[in-house]
Formats: C-alpha cells, sequence, structure tokens
C-alpha cells in the first residue's frame, strides 16, 4: 500500500484502464477455477499443519520412490446413467412421498444419535446406550456428513461438520486399528463431503486421517500392517506387515488416489499403486487365474497362495474398487480395467451359478470356489453382502461397453431381489444355501430333490427326521436348502445394486422392488429410537423378531442414502460424474 502514494496522476487513466482489464480476468479466471475447484486433477490443498503429530513421527522405511498421479487427460467413458423416460405428476408425487419416507426415517435415527450417542461411533437403537468400536472418532457422524448434504439438511450438516472437526486422531482407547475400516469409514467419509461441499474444515480431517494411516505403510516393503497397533506406532516403534484379508489389503485404492488428487501430494497414490501392482503380476498364477485366494502374504508379497475364491465377505471390495478406480481416475490407470475383466471373466465362470427355484426364474447368485488338485468345486452359498455385484458388473458393463456384463449384473439384482421377495418378511438373511442348477441356461424346479438336499444339509443335526420336519422345524421356503445366519444387521448391499442398475437401464420394476425393501425393512427394525439389526427374519409374522441393540454407521451412510437417491432426480449425484467407495461416499471422478 506505500507504493500507491508514487503512482503519477497523469497515469492513473492508464492505470485504471489495467485494473479494469486485470479485474474481469480475475472474476473469469475465479470462475473458471471455482467451476473446477473440485476435479481430480486439481489441487487446492496448502499444507499448514508441519506440527500435526502423525507428520513427525519417525520414518524408519521411507519408499525410495515416489510413483507421481498419472498426468495424461481422462478418457470419454460411455455414459452410465440412461436419460429418465415421461415421468407423470402421479408418479412424482408418488416417488416424491416415497424419498420423503426415507428421509423421516433418517432424522429419526440423526434425532437420537445426536441426544445419546453424539460423537460417539454408534448409537445402541434400542437401549440408547452407545459403542466405540472404530476407534472413538464417531464413525457414524463421520459416516453420515454426505447423506445429510445429500438430503438438503444443510443446518444439520453444519452442527455436524463442527463437530467433526473436532475429532483427535491422535488418541484412541482401542489397541487396534483396523485399516481398511478406518479408509472407507472416514478417510472416504470427510473426502466425499469436501467433494460435495468444499468445506476446507472437511479436507483439513481427510489429511489428518490420510497422515496417520500413511504411518500403517512404514514396514520394509511398504505393505500396510492391516490390524495396526496404533499406540505402538505412535511411540515410533518399526513394524513389518505380515497375512491378511485380501479385502482388508487391496481396498484402500479409492480413498488414498482421492486424497492425492485433490491436495496434489502423491505419497498416497504411491502407497496403493505399489499394491495394485503386486495384484496385477500374480493376477494370473492362482490356483483360479483371474481372481485372488482369501488371504494373502503381504510380507513375502506371496498374492497367490491359497483355495478359496469368493466375491463375498473378506474379499467384495477387491473386486469393487478395480472398476471404480478406473472411473475416478477417468481411465489414465490401465492396470484396473484389465484386472476388472480378468477378475470377472474369471468369477462368471466358476463363481456365478443359476439356482433352482420355484417359477424357474432365470437368476444368479454369487457363491464360493474351492481348488483342490486343480479341481475346482462350488460351494453355494448366498450372502446379503456379496449383493453389491449387481451394481458392479452395471457398472463394468456400461463403463468398458462389455454388454454382457450388463446382462449378468441384471439377473445377480433379480436374484437378490427373489431372495427379499422369498423370504416370510421381504427381508434377504445374511447368508443360506441354494441349490446350483447343473446349466445356467435352463433349470426346472424340482421339489424332491428340494427336499433331498435339504435332508442332507441338515443329516449331521437332523439325521433321524425328515425333510418335510427339517423345513418346518427350520423354517425353509422353497428353494433354500438352509440359513446358517438369519440375521439382517440393516447392511446396504441390496439397495446398492438396485439403486445402479436402475440408473442404468431405468427398469420401473426397481423401483417398486427398492420401496418394498425399504417398507420390509423398516417395519421389522424400526425402535423407538431409531433403526436396530435384528437377529431372525424368518420367524412367523405373528412375532415380533429379536433386537440386536446395534445399528452400525452404514445404515446412515450407506443404506438410507441408496434409498433416498433411487427416489430422487437422476442428477442427484449422476453416476456419470461420481463414483462410490465401498462405504457409499461419492468421490469426484475424472472427467473430460
Amino acid at each position: 500500500m506505500k507504493g500507491m502514494g508514487l503512482i503519477k496522476r497523469r497515469n492513473w487513466p492508464w492505470i485504471a484502464a489495467l485494473m479494469a482489464v486485470a479485474c474481469l480476468y480475475y472474476w473469469t479466471t475465479s470462475r473458471i477455477a471455482s467451476s473446477r475447484a473440485r476435479q481430480p486433477s486439481q489441487s487446492v490443498w496448502r499444507d499448514e499443519e508441519h506440527d500435526y503429530f502423525w507428520k513427525n513421527v519417525p520414518v524408519h522405511y521411507p519408499p525410495s520412490i515416489i510413483r507421481p498421479l498419472p498426468t495424461s487427460p481422462p478418457i470419454r467413458y460411455p455414459k452410465i446413467q440412461l436419460s429418465s423416460p415421461h415421468e407423470s405428476a402421479h408418479d412424482r408425487d408418488a416417488r416424491l412421498q416415497r424419498r420423503l419416507a426415507v428421509k423421516t426415517t433418517f432424522l429419526k435415527c440423526w434425532a437420537s444419535y445426536k441426544r445419546l450417542a453424539w460423537a460417539a461411533d454408534e448409537l445402541a437403537p434400542v437401549s440408547g446406550g452407545k459403542n466405540n468400536p472404530f476407534g472413538g472418532w464417531a464413525a457414524t457422524l463421520v459416516d453420515f456428513l454426505d447423506t445429510l448434504w445429500i438430503m438438503g439438511l444443510k443446518t444439520e450438516f453444519e452442527v455436524a461438520v463442527a463437530a467433526a472437526a473436532e475429532i483427535d486422531f491422535t488418541h484412541t482407547d482401542l489397541s487396534e486399528i483396523n485399516v481398511f475400516e478406518t479408509t472407507i469409514r472416514y478417510l472416504g467419509g470427510f473426502l466425499a463431503a469436501y467433494d460435495l461441499s468444499g468445506d476446507a474444515r472437511l479436507l483439513r480431517k481427510a489429511v489428518q486421517v490420510g497422515e496417520m494411516l500413511y504411518k500403517a505403510f512404514d514396514t520394509p516393503n511398504r505393505m500396510p500392517v492391516t490390524r495396526w497397533d496404533f499406540h505402538a506406532a505412535a511411540r515410533g516403534k518399526a513394524q513389518s506387515a505380515s497375512s491378511a484379508l485380501v479385502a482388508e489389503i487391496c481396498s484402500l485404492s479409492m480413498e488414498f488416489t482421492r486424497l492425492s488428487q485433490i491436495t496434489g501430494d502423491s505419497k498416497w497414490f504411491d502407497a496403493v499403486q505399489r499394491i495394485a501392482e503386486v495384484l496385477a503380476q500374480q493376477q494370473e498364477s492362482t490356483a483360479l487365474p483371474g481372481m485372488w485366494p482369501l488371504v494373502v502374504d503381504t510380507e513375502q508379497l506371496k498374492f497367490n497362495e491359497g483355495n478359496v475364491f469368493t466375491l463375498g465377505a473378506m474379499a467384495d471390495s477387491v473386486y469393487e474398487y478395480l472398476a471404480k478406480m478406473s472411473a475416478l481416475a477417468g481411465g489414465q490407470l490401465p492396470i484396473y480395467q484389465t484386472m476388472y475383466e480378468k477378475a470377472a471373466d474369471t468369477a462368471i465362470k466358476h463363481n456365478l451359478f443359476r439356482p433352482m427355484v420355484p417359477k424357474d426364474d432365470d437368476i444368479l447368485v454369487a457363491g464360493i470356489a474351492h481348488v483342490d488338485s486343480g479341481q475346482i468345486t462350488l460351494e453355494p452359498q448366498g450372502q446379503h453382502l456379496v449383493c453389491f455385484l449387481g451394481g458392479l458388473f452395471a457398472l463394468g458393463g456400461k463403463l468398458f461397453a462389455r454388454s454382457s456384463d450388463l446382462d449378468v449384473a441384471e439377473k445377480l439384482v433379480n436374484g437378490c431381489m427373489w431372495a427379499y421377495r422369498s423370504s416370510v418378511r421381504h427381508i434377504m438373511p445374511e447368508t443360506f444355501r441354494l441349490i446350483p442348477c447343473v446349466s445356467k441356461d435352463e433349470c426346472s424346479w424340482n421339489e424332491t430333490l428340494w427336499k433331498e438336499e435339504v435332508a442332507k444339509a441338515a443329516d449331521a443335526k437332523d439325521a433321524s427326521e425328515s425333510a418335510d420336519t427339517i423345513i418346518a422345524k427350520h423354517r425353509l421356503l422353497p428353494g433354500f436348502v438352509e440359513i446358517s445366519d438369519r440375521r439382517y444387521i440393516l447392511r446396504p448391499e441390496a439397495i446398492e445394486s438396485v439403486f445402479v442398475l436402475y440408473r442404468a437401464t431405468k427398469r420401473p420394476d426397481l423401483l417398486e422392488a427398492a420401496w418394498d425393501m425399504f417398507e420390509s425393512i423398516n417395519r421389522v427394525t424400526s425402535t423407538d429410537l431409531a433403526n436396530s439389526a435384528v437377529w431372525d427374519v424368518t420367524i412367523a409374522q405373528d412375532q415380533k423378531p429379536e433386537t440386536t441393540d446395534s445399528m452400525e454407521s452404514f445404515w446412515m451412510g450407506e443404506t438410507l442414502k441408496y434409498f433416498y437417491l433411487i427416489f430422487s432426480e437422476d442428477d442427484l449425484i449422476s453416476l456419470d460424474e461420481w463414483v462410490f467407495n465401498t462405504e457409499a461416499h461419492p468421490l469426484k471422478r475424472a472427467r473430460r
């Protein structure tokens, strides 16, 4: 400002003109910068936390090189979403009433969490207590930040962000941290809420979580410790990786990559890309080429030894993130598409089966493949968790122009909807067993065979009982051979795939299926305070299922979000602009 006094009066007209041009230029570039502010290639972060605790813990095994983020232009992927058909005023009113019902359920849960369990990981929805299984860092609050924004609850969002900004990621009462769960809930939650709102406080928290999690990678081969001794690492103790569930080590890529995209710091991308390279190198050398075993040896970098191959629990998100990383990075990392296509081809051949069911529905379910001395056998187990797969095949089919994958997606989603409809309460149980058809092309219902399989499955426990007695005793509906886990724990995977397939195909029956699912779930799980998981969804209609007094954070962060979105307009979190992590947190895609 002191220099202004040196400007001569005769220069003011020219200076004024130049200032006007400069202001116009600044306004224009500011508008452009604003429109691009949260594009994946744009770095908006300025590191002002040099003294943050996790940045200053001693590093024992620094990486020799840091892989840079890709700089090539994103490719132009085909559109995922179909345009909506004309909607009558009646249909629109019905859709919005359904969306309001979902929002009302969410607000009931929000009010109880805020009153009774604020800043705790979970609300106990029957007793009104609180639980802290995820570090005591307000997992539910962080998980539903983006749900608040998506539902237009901006006042509540501001309250939640102010509380989230105070979370201390340098302390926990837990002896061990699950790196995967922390990544998908906390890092994913902060990143998505930032991508949606642009609130710098959320990016600051994302970086804090990222700095903490990065310390789990400080091992001799830079593979992360997935069940991490937080306190030993905080004291600066050296650590090394060991065996890990494949999902827990190989499902960190989206969140770490997005953090690098936003901040411009490639260290997080480098950390997860090392894992991806091992996955790709060993994909064809496993006992079931194209897929990876359930457990991998991270210390020896052996990701190809083991004989159990599943798309379900403990492996699911590995496969989910292959196509989603392609979308997130705008095709700049072709390694992920290649891995997806190999895995999809193998899974279709060896894991997906058509079950024998009444009415001969042409549906698919994903089972577990076991390999012994080169022989592949199928365990025809259905899991609610694996219902995410229909949405994944819909996404991969659209992104990579694999029309056959979209056909598979429809049959997988139809399979999950069949499991919902076939339950006495229209809710799919956690795990069950079906009878695989000899052929996927045709399969006729055979009641005699069904009863024979029921008797075989129960032989060890009920050897003296007839099949009819076992069916009545265990409340088995036609098609189900065994129900090994009768719980419903507020899972999102079925509605997730119904939502994605609806956006991709606009099948009107999917809206009706979603509404039936929501009404059934809310009716069975609703408590005075919120919603609770239940022990048994197969008991008679005249009995009330016993609750578990548990409401995991994904109920408000995932399940209700997907129910809300399927009854919303297509441009609310368009799948052509956003991609969801495995905890339903939408991250901005790189696009041309």
